[in-house]
């Protein structure tokens, strides 16, 4: 079966993947050679090659949603999901564990 891409409501990704173009745009913008973004994010030579075509094919669209990804994602967090931050390692693991056994592990404040 050729590799192709599909959008699901994330964006253009490889079908059978969870990988967008989007990610593979950061080894495109590295100079990352096809073999090695195969390797890192194991996937075939012909799904690298159909994620790199459609790039290609559709360089300004994924070049602009790619820079609002990179935008949105440098700015920093709500406030309500600091809030409900962890703020060490010990609360973050006291919380996974109540979380294992069933147990609230903190209350929910909502948004």
């Amino acid at each position: 079966m050729a590799a192709r891409i599909i959008d699901r409501g994330r964006g253009p990704e490889l079908d059978g993947t969870r990988i967008t173009v989007y990610c593979i745009m950061d080894y495109v913008r590295a100079g990352d050679p096809p073999a090695r973004i195969a390797e890192d994010l194991d996937l075939n030579e012909e799904q690298v090659q159909a994620a790199l075509e459609y790039i290609n094919a559709h360089r300004d669209e994924v070049e602009a949603q790619y820079e609002a990804i990179l935008k949105r994602v440098s700015q920093p967090n709500p406030d309500w999901v600091e809030a409900g931050a962890a703020r060490t390692w010990d609360e973050l693991r006291r919380r996974i564990e109540a979380r294992s056994a069933g147990e609230p592990a903190h209350a929910r404040s909502g948004r």
